[in-house]
């Protein structure tokens, strides 16, 4: 079998491990002999590493220990060993400050684990949506061939007027609490019924985005992404997953390197686009980007998006839940109804390529899969604007936000940090009209790790006569379930000297969508005078994960990812340099 080539002669990763009648091949052999594997079994066969991030402090995730005993049964029936390692979980709605920060660190923990030990393939088990992101990540630094699978969307209870039990239901319910048309024991009762099942967000949020976007990558099985984490079939799914990644093993690819590249890239905008995802997603593609060494910006995502419309009628941005557009042919229908806009000879982990997926598809509903001549919306679903204030760029959720504000001019109401707006963002003395421009700041990747507090709450006095969007501009990221005419990841960040960090209350902002365009309407003399006058900031953190954190990510433009890890790497265990060392003996 494809697993029995000789490891002196460019064998399987495992082979260094298991196939040779040496001292360290014997103590590898013997070692696992407790967990039950013979010396047959080693010498012969592939090697599958399944790296889990369950958790039960994290639901999203909290059936991939039941869906990481399907891959284990796949692998096994198809000659292949599966060996189960836990890393770090990181749950959105519990973890402080926010999961973004600890992205980079489980891609860290992910690459180490997949270096550190003799897995010819793995399978990659992630839900909540920091989780999926990082093990991509460190996957494609480790270059070792690979395969995800999301633990699904939730199931959401039904509740008065349809399924709002979903996140984007939680921010409307929420508004309509701040602007006195809900009484404290009816938002009890919501509270109650919220969170009904194990699954990710079950709209088009950052968790379901991301797993989309993973099938238009090409590294995920088609038609896995949005299947419920209740459903039966996400277990069939889970044994379809092993029995591909044996043979990923077995074969020795393709690697992340053989399917991650520009064209990849391509159709994942495209479908991200197409779905009105989540703008998370771009600076987790942008991070992608950066590991595997192509080339993509800010530009090429606001080029795609001009071209690309909204044909998924699923919230936020349509009517439906994922579970809808499931049922109307999943991703691959989608493809199917985009195939004039991708790159159709794209390779995927699968075998096939995105156009004989495409190809193979159908579409069941043409309502929530609309065609490309009639949108859910008109225009794109996300922009890019660049200007005085954001000179590097910042993102816009066009599909999610108000067209009435995508022409806005209007004085700056300034918070400084996350604290300071939920101090004073209520008070009756607060100096703001509909008008105003909202602009949160220190909270980018080095001055706040980045929270999800770009959707800025409107002022409870505006919210009672009835406003319910303002123009919102920070460097902070917005929850992809959430909606509003919110200006994200500006970049560079206040924190580092970006001219966020110069704005004052009063001062115009001007904001053009359609000249992607997004100034600061001061004086270039009393912009320098207000800059020779800053204090620079002072590092919050001294010492740990924080401290190295602050150091070394790179601004949202480029996906936050950690300078060092940036580039296609070229660290490799040298052949015979450390095989014959053995920790522990």
């Amino acid at each position: 079998m494809p697993g029995d080539r000789d490891a002196t002669s460019g064998g399987s990763r495992s082979a260094r491990w298991f196939r040779k009648d040496d001292l360290p091949g014997f103590i590898h052999r013997s070692t696992l002999a407790a967990a039950g594997w013979s010396r047959e079994d080693l010498m012969n066969r592939p090697v599958v590493g399944i790296l889990n991030t369950w958790s039960d402090i994290n639901p999203c995730n909290l059936n991939l220990r039941e869906l990481a005993q399907e891959v284990r049964t796949g692998v096994i029936e198809a000659g292949g060993i599966p060996f189960e390692a836990p890393l770090i979980s990181l749950s959105e709605n519990i973890i402080k400050p926010t999961a973004f920060p600890f992205r980079n660190l489980l891609s860290m923990d992910a690459e180490e684990v997949i270096r550190a030990y003799p897995f010819d393939a793995v399978v990659l088990l992630g839900g909540c949506d920091k989780t999926q992101p990082g093990l991509l990540m460190g996957a494609a630094s480790a270059g070792v061939p690979m395969i995800f699978l999301g633990s699904g969307p939730a199931t959401p209870r039904s509740m008065t007027g349809g399924p709002l039990a979903t996140a984007t239901g939680v921010w409307r319910f929420v508004d309509q609490m701040r602007s006195g048309n809900v009484s404290r024991a009816e938002f009890e009762a919501f509270e109650l019924g919220q969170m009904g099942t194990a699954g990710h967000c079950s709209e088009m949020g950052t968790a379901s985005s991301m797993s989309s976007v993973c099938e238009a990558l090409g590294v995920a099985l088609p038609g896995s992404s949005l299947v419920p984490a209740t459903d039966g079939r996400r277990r069939i799914i889970a044994r379809d997953v092993g029995r591909r990644a044996a043979a990923l093993a077995a074969q020795g690819g393709p690697t992340p390197a053989d399917i991650l590249d520009a064209r990849a890239f391509d159709n994942a905008i495209t479908l991200l686009c197409a779905v009105g995802g989540s703008t998370n997603v771009i600076i987790h593609l942008l991070a992608l980007a950066g590991r595997v060494g192509v080339a993509l910006d800010l530009d090429r995502f606001d080029a795609i998006a001009r071209r690309t419309p909204l044909i998924a009628n699923v919230q936020p941005s349509g009517e439906h839940l994922t579970e809808k557009l499931m049922a109307a042919g999943g991703v691959p229908a989608l493809l199917k109804a985009l195939r004039p806009l991708l790159h159709l000879e794209a390779r995927t982990v699968e075998g096939r390529t995105i156009g004989e997926i495409a190809e193979a598809a159908e579409i069941g509903d043409g309502d929530v899969i609309r065609p490309l001549d009639r949108p859910v919306k008109p225009g794109e679903s996300l922009v890019v604007v660049k200007g005085s204030l954001a000179p590097d760029g910042a993102v816009i959720k066009t599909c999610a936000g108000s067209p009435a504000l995508f022409r806005h001019r209007g004085p700056a109401v300034v918070f400084e940090d996350v604290q300071s707006l939920a101090d004073s963002i209520d008070d009756p003395e607060l100096d703001v009209t509909e008008d105003s421009v909202l602009v949160l700041r220190n909270v980018g990747p080095v001055g706040g790790a980045m929270p999800e507090w770009g959707m800025l709450p409107i002022p409870r006095r505006l919210m009672e006569r009835g406003v319910r969007d303002m123009v919102r501009i920070s460097d902070a990221r917005m929850s992809g379930t959430a909606y509003g005419t919110a200006v994200l990841h500006v970049a560079p960040e206040a924190a580092v000297g970006g001219p966020l960090a110069l704005v004052r209350n009063g001062d115009l902002i001007e904001l053009d969508v359609a000249a992607r365009r997004l100034d600061l309407l001061v004086d270039p003399a009393e912009l320098d005078a207000r800059r020779a006058a800053c204090a620079p900031a002072d590092a919050r953190f001294r010492r740990g994960y924080r401290s190295l954190y602050a150091l070394h990510v790179e601004q949202a433009d480029r996906g936050c990812d950690f300078d060092f890890l940036r580039g296609a790497s070229r660290e490799t265990l040298p052949d015979g340099l450390f095989d014959g060392w053995v920790g522990g003996w």
